[in-house]
């Protein structure tokens, strides 16, 4: 592309472009109007056309993705002048094997110390544009991240604010009032479901460096929000099998039960209903030339007899409203000893291409049956699929019950489990097999087996890949009847056939490795990838990294302060309904970066005004949950480690370890006493001891205000904090109240979506966020106990008075004579 804009500049003037695109050869158009003074010319303009282009950030070219960010970047200098009628230079760069762009628009003045530009964005997911925006469900949570670079030395301090507009089919012009639960202000723009309505939005990030307001860059991407699509249930949770008496009406309400996750509730008025019957294993849907024939059509299909024998005993309901949203079927319709499978079919009023269909069985019993509604416990983990609902096999499944009507005189609750046979070729049915060993693994693999509540672990499904189907039965005996009903499932086939790998296979705990995974095939798309990491144990795999994108970037920690250490990784790929598919990709060698990190760690020791020019800062200093996790976890495993060494070198110089530290759980094996005690072995281990605390304590300003967002971002900050944490000696009051105000927000985000998640990552969550409040304990108690050394960042500010001491009346400090 091309682009030409008109600049008015001093003879003196240079214009400088700011550019991250990755590109083998470029050219820049630009309409310049220049005169010998220090004011605009607007009666002509003249054309130059500019070979290169400056770059200001390196951007890798293994993504695929096209980005446009719009900078204001600008230094104040009493050499030029800019008549305020001027406007930007906008340079277009036109790339001919470019494989990420990203334009930056500048305004610019003369400059003569040093070069400084504004913060070079990139978002992603990006490649979006207004005519080929990102699509998500209105029923999705999703969000939009960042990766901010900066590119002037100082201060790092800056302003984030996102906006959202509404927009045409041509532009996007009326920003939108935004729901307060869409926070606007970080480097992350995290949507909930249901938030946003159907349309195209543009949602632009615009950073501004505090200390200098005109350096400043905005970046676009678009999304479109699309329908989900209902899930027609005529009966309550969708149950798929239930038992009815031949003296009973049935009553079927598609329109009371059917769910639209994209509303807070269903709207029964905005649809048509129409219902089919057919006697399972024995006949199709009654037909006339393929056109299939409603309950209460009067035509006859020779081939296919009709449930009823005659039409009279249909009730439909909601006349006035909703027009058939419900029907009845009168008692003495339906023979008895007989299985019958009806199907509701819904089309939107206003839009005939919106559709869905759901059904049910029903098994016809002589007796009069009481209802029993079976539905998952959490309803994502379920998703219908016409007369089945999916199941992912790296999941358990929780299912409960519901007695509808007059459930008294209850004796016992039972489940089975069947396996299933398609014998859709000939019957156009399924054949269940009882599955036998639900006994053998009682409380091994199945919980709750004679309760409302049924659980079954993945181990069921792991341990059995050749079976497709599942079928699980509830079966309440009462004093003289028994009820019958069941839920069906189909294994959601993950992701298969394709690869990841990663590049390059060496290098320290600040190269950018980049993760490119291709060619993986799910009808149900891919929803994101998790990377974990393990060194020597697998079972003690960590999440190092998350991302919706197939090719990303990321960090990874050394397991050794003193050599190169070989990491282990795993990829998990999971579509959009949470089947998993685990790719081992090649080990990678890592080792620290000791320049960097003692140059940060110096400067945080002199509290040094330059520690924003040391590459690590930067990187804690943008925001990014994940590349600010991945850094904290890299300087943690290495301060954990030299803690560790610190404490084993003061034990064997005479140190008791019951007056230096706490064991946590067989973390930390140290030596006996070998001598007796040296005291200059004492005043080494107290320096390195704080040295090591006011690293920590700095380190965690950076974790105390991310973004929490998905399930994968509570494990990952959370693991962030629990390696932090790790030596418990180390730990100021400060550091403590930060980690545990920031423990206790991630488990109440995790708590607010443990209905909406897997059982597998609430554990995974949960288990991180124990061992960070044991952390807690630990160190708060340590120095009470006496089995830790009061750390003097704490004992100074425990014994500093206070600024306000002589006007606070309320502060101790002004009473000290009580």
């Amino acid at each position: 592309s091309t682009s030409t804009s008109s600049l008015s500049t001093s003879s003196s003037s240079t214009s400088s472009t700011s550019t991250s695109s990755t590109s083998t050869s470029s050219t820049s158009t630009s309409s310049l109007s220049t005169s010998s003074s220090s004011t605009s010319s607007t009666s002509t303009s003249s054309t130059s056309t500019s070979s290169s282009s400056t770059s200001s950030s390196n951007t890798s070219s293994s993504t695929t993705k096209t980005n446009t960010t719009t900078s204001d970047s600008s230094i104040s200098d009493t050499s030029t002048t800019r008549d305020s009628s001027s406007t930007s230079s906008s340079i277009a760069t036109v790339s001919v094997t470019t494989t990420l762009i990203t334009t930056t628009t500048t305004d610019n003045t003369t400059q003569t110390q040093g070069t400084c530009y504004s913060p070079t964005i990139t978002l992603i997911p990006g490649g979006s544009t207004l005519s080929s925006p990102i699509s998500y469900r209105r029923s999705q949570d999703f969000s939009i991240s960042s990766m901010i670079e900066f590119n002037c030395a100082g201060s790092l301090s800056k302003k984030i604010q996102w906006t959202i507009k509404n927009c045409t089919s041509t532009s996007c012009l009326y920003e939108i009032l935004l729901n307060s639960k869409i926070k606007t202000t970080y480097s992350e723009l995290y949507i909930p479901s249901r938030i946003l309505d159907y349309g195209v939005y543009e949602l632009t990030l615009t950073v501004t460096m505090i200390n200098s307001p005109k350096l400043k860059s905005s970046s676009s991407v678009y999304v479109r929000i699309t329908r989900t699509g209902i899930t027609a249930n005529p009966v309550q949770l969708g149950t798929s099998m239930i038992t009815r008496g031949d003296k009973q009406d049935l009553f079927l309400d598609p329109g009371s039960f059917s769910v639209d996750p994209d509303q807070d509730y269903f709207d029964a008025t905005k649809w048509k209903y129409k219902y089919y019957c057919r006697i399972y294993n024995q006949y199709n849907f009654p037909n006339i030339q393929g056109i299939l024939l409603t309950i209460d059509d009067l035509r006859n299909d020779p081939n296919n007899p009709s449930c009823l024998s005659n039409r009279t005993g249909l009730i439909f309901g909601n006349s006035t409203l909703s027009p058939n949203s419900s029907l009845t079927i009168l008692s003495g319709s339906l023979q008895s000893n007989s299985i019958y499978q009806f199907m509701v079919y819904m089309e939107n009023r206003k839009n005939s291409t919106i559709q869905a269909t759901g059904y049910v069985l029903v098994t016809i019993e002589i007796t009069r049956p009481q209802l029993i509604a079976v539905g998952c416990v959490i309803s994502t983990m379920c998703i219908p699929n016409l007369e089945l609902q999916l199941l992912n096999p790296t999941t358990q499944v929780a299912l409960y019950t519901i007695c509808i009507g007059i459930c008294i005189n209850l004796q016992t609750i039972h489940w089975n489990i069947y396996r299933g046979i398609d014998n859709s070729t000939y019957t156009n049915s399924t054949q269940w097999i009882l599955f036998n060993q639900i006994n053998s693994y009682e409380n091994i693999w199945f919980f709750g087996k004679n309760t409302s509540n049924f659980t079954a672990l993945n181990q069921l499904f792991l341990n059995n890949p050749q079976v497709n189907l599942w079928r699980f039965e509830v079966v309440y005996t009462f004093q003289s009847e028994t009820s019958t009903s069941a839920l069906n499932f189909i294994i959601n086939q993950p992701p298969t056939n394709g690869s990841c790998s990663i590049h390059p296979l060496i290098g320290t705990i600040i190269t950018l490795f980049t993760i490119q995974c291709s060619d993986w095939i799910d009808t149900d798309s891919i929803k994101d990838y998790s990377l974990y990491y393990w060194s020597k144990d697998q079972l003690e795999k960590t999440m190092i990294a998350f991302s919706v994108e197939e090719d990303f970037q990321v960090r990874l920690p050394a397991d050794d302060d003193n050599q190169t250490s070989m990491i282990n990784l795993i990829i998990y790929i999971r579509d959009l309904y949470n089947a998993i598919t685990e790719v081992n990709i090649s080990s990678v060698y890592i080792t620290n970066d000791p320049i960097l990190i003692n140059d940060l760690f110096n400067k945080i020791e002199n509290s040094s005004d330059t520690i924003t020019n040391n590459p690590i800062v930067r990187i804690l200093s943008s925001g990014n949950q994940i590349f600010v996790s991945q850094m904290i976890i890299s300087l943690a495993q290495l301060l954990n480690e030299i803690n560790e060494e610190n404490i084993n070198k003061s034990i064997t110089n005479g140190i008791s370890p019951t007056d230096i530290t706490v064991s946590l759980f067989n973390n930390q094996k140290f030596q006996q006493v070998l001598q007796s005690l040296n005291e200059s072995t004492m005043i080494e281990y107290k320096k390195t001891l704080n040295l090591q605390a006011n690293i920590r304590e700095y380190l965690v300003t950076f974790l105390s205000d991310l973004l929490i967002t998905t399930s994968n971002s509570i494990i990952l900050q959370s693991t962030s904090l629990v390696q932090l944490t790790q030596s418990t000696n180390q730990l100021t009051r400060s550091l403590l109240t930060i980690v545990s105000n920031r423990c206790y927000e991630l488990s109440l985000d995790l708590y607010s979506i443990s209905n909406k998640i897997s059982y597998e990552d609430v554990h995974l969550a949960a288990d991180q966020l124990f061992q960070c409040v044991s952390n807690l304990l630990t160190s708060v108690n340590g120095p009470i106990q006496e089995r830790m050394i009061i750390l003097d960042l704490d004992y100074s500010r425990a014994n500093s008075i206070p600024a306000d001491y002589d006007t606070d009346l309320e502060s101790e400090w002004s009473n000290l004579s009580k």
